[in-house]
Order: C-alpha cells, then sequence, then structure tokens
C-alpha cells in the first residue's frame, strides 16, 4: 500500500507518570502493531500535560520517559512521526482561532471539566479549553483516524463540531475525523484485581526489575485453595494477568491446569513471575540501551517535529487566508 493511499492515524500521550502493562496492552502495542498499516502520527502532549504538571524537571522527564518508551517497544521513527506537541507551535495558533468560534457552555459539556466541577476542583483556563487544543492537534494533521477508549469518544466529537463549525463559517477546510476503537482488549486487572491505575496503586510496571516483578506478582491475593483442588481461572488475578502473556493453546494449556488442580498459587505465581520476565526483560534492555544514546532519541523527537510542523504550517497558510489575517 502506497503511503498516499494509507489513512492518517493520529494520537496524543500525556507526558506523566511511568506506564504499565495496562497502558502496553490497552493501547501502546496496538500503535506498534497498526504502523504499518496508516501513516500514523504520534505525539507528546507536553501542552496538554501543563493542566497538571508545572514543575520544569518533571516535565522535561516525562517527555523524555514517552519518547524511551515508545522506541523501547518497537514504535518504528521510519513509520512513524513521532514528535512532541510543542513543536508545532501551530497547534496553539490554531486553537486561539477556534476559541473565537467556541461558546462558553459548548466547552463545559466537557467531561473532564464537569469531573473537576464535581470534585469542586479548581478549574484552570488551560483544562477548560482542553478540549479545543485538543481539536487542533486532531484536526491540524488531517487526522482521519483517532484511536481512543470507549470512555474518550467526546474528544473527537468536540474535533468533529469545530471542523463542522469552521468549515461552515469560512469554507470547506478541515476534515472530518472518525474516532477509532481499539481492538477489543480486556480490562487489565491491577494486582488487587481492580483495573490496573497508577491512581489504585495495583500496576506492574511495563520496564519493571525482576524483583519489582516478584514483589508486585508475590502481593497478589489468592483464596485458600490447597494444591491438589481444582480453581477457577476465572476467578483468579493471576491467571488474567498471566493470559495476556500468552498465544492461543498457551492460554488453554495453562487453564486447564488451574481446574485440574495439582498447581498451588505459589507454583501458579512463580509461572508468572517467569513469563513476565521473560515478556519485560528485552524491552528494558532495549530501553536502557536507548537512554544510553539520548542524542539520537532526541534527533528522532526533532526531525518528528520539524515534519508534523511542515504539514501544519500548509495547513495554517489556508486557514490564515479563510479567516482573512494573511493578507501580505
Amino acid at each position: 500500500m502506497s503511503k498516499e493511499s494509507k489513512k492518517i492515524l493520529l494520537s496524543g500521550v500525556k507526558p506523566t507518570g511511568r506506564v504499565h502493562i495496562g497502558n502496553y496492552f490497552g493501547a501502546m502495542k496496538q500503535f506498534v502493531d497498526l504502523q504499518d498499516k496508516y501513516e500514523c502520527y504520534i505525539f507528546i502532549a507536553d501542552y496538554h500535560a501543563m493542566t497538571t504538571v508545572q514543575n520544569r524537571a518533571e516535565l522535561m522527564q516525562g517527555i523524555i520517559d514517552v519518547a524511551l518508551d515508545y522506541l523501547a517497544i518497537g514504535l518504528d521513527p521510519k513509520k512513524v512521526i513521532l514528535f512532541k506537541q510543542s513543536d508545532v507551535p501551530q497547534v496553539t495558533e490554531l486553537t486561539w482561532m477556534f476559541n473565537c468560534i467556541t461558546t462558553m457552555p459548548y466547552l463545559m459539556r466537557a467531561h473532564a471539566y464537569k469531573d473537576a466541577e464535581a470534585k469542586n476542583k479548581e478549574i484552570n483556563v488551560g483544562l477548560f479549553d482542553y478540549p479545543m487544543l485538543m481539536a487542533s492537534d486532531i484536526l491540524m494533521q488531517d487526522a482521519d483516524l483517532v484511536p481512543v477508549g470507549q470512555d474518550q469518544k467526546q474528544h473527537v466529537e468536540y474535533a468533529r463540531d469545530t471542523a463542522q463549525k469552521f468549515n461552515r463559517i469560512y469554507g470547506e477546510t478541515f476534515k472530518m475525523p472518525e474516532h477509532f476503537i481499539l481492538p477489543q482488549v480486556e480490562v487489565v486487572p491491577g494486582i488487587d484485581g481492580r483495573k490496573m491505575s497508577k491512581s489504585y496503586d495495583n500496576v506492574i510496571p511495563l520496564f519493571a526489575t525482576d524483583e519489582e516483578i516478584k514483589k508486585a506478582v508475590m502481593k497478589i491475593p489468592t483464596d485458600s485453595k490447597g494444591v491438589d483442588e481444582p480453581k477457577n481461572p476465572d476467578e483468579s488475578i493471576i491467571f488474567s494477568i498471566h493470559k495476556l502473556l500468552l498465544i492461543g493453546e498457551e492460554a488453554k494449556a495453562l487453564e486447564n491446569k488451574y481446574k485440574k488442580g495439582g498447581m498451588g498459587y505459589k507454583e501458579a505465581k512463580e509461572l508468572l513471575i517467569k513469563d513476565l520476565i521473560a515478556f519485560i526483560k528485552p524491552m528494558r534492555e532495549k530501553r536502557e540501551m536507548l537512554a544510553q544514546d539520548m542524542d539520537s532519541v532526541l534527533d528522532i523527537l526533532k526531525e518528528g517535529g520539524k515534519r508534523a510542523s511542515m504539514k501544519a504550517e500548509k495547513k495554517m497558510k489556508e486557514v490564515r487566508e479563510k479567516v482573512g489575517v494573511e493578507i501580505y
């Protein structure tokens, strides 16, 4: 398939916090799987992060971490444009133009705003205007598809509404993006059985050391069934995590082992630790190797930023002409 005929897929990743295997199986892995099928733009959403991260060192480290994480799991900079949002200044310029055609009651319907308001949080203008910055990210690169979870479809709806409104006022300019619900991935359970989440402190970090893996798995709660008793794999947190790592018949064979009896939870945990180490170790080592050559990693981001910004500037030239500020 030629690059010209490929659809454009765009996704942003906020540089906040250490990634875990829930992030990997929930979204990150799919970007690697999709990089041959689509023309992919993956950006590090550093301006979005500023609504909550207001510490220079933390933000800089977060940006570097996301770049390392995505390159370590197999994102190929020859196939994917990986860039920093702040390297495309046209996005904030476009956001201002979108702000001028957007009403406050419309933005007050955003989930993030309503959620913050319900919790009586003090809401900064950045959080309030978040949907418009996201609409600019999406529409600027002429994205056809935006991968989102079921709960994030509203972001794409805001981009579509904004494109429609701008096109109606100024003439056909922006493509109508579609949301792309990632192929059905089961909710990845944390080590306490709830959804894996940093806020629950129940995660297995994606680039964990062998010791961190052992410690996390040994914390998984189990029932009191003895070694010889059959166990229900559907009720086992250990099995729920383990099956993510297994291919085809391997998962079925392990499931039967649980049902048959003769395998205690200690053995089940040891098997999970072994397979997690085998899964995580190569990615962790690749990440460590990449971190030793940060100049090359930063060059990838700079190059991605240049390419994304060149494309954005073409679009902004058209936009400036349409709105009437391009007079020279």
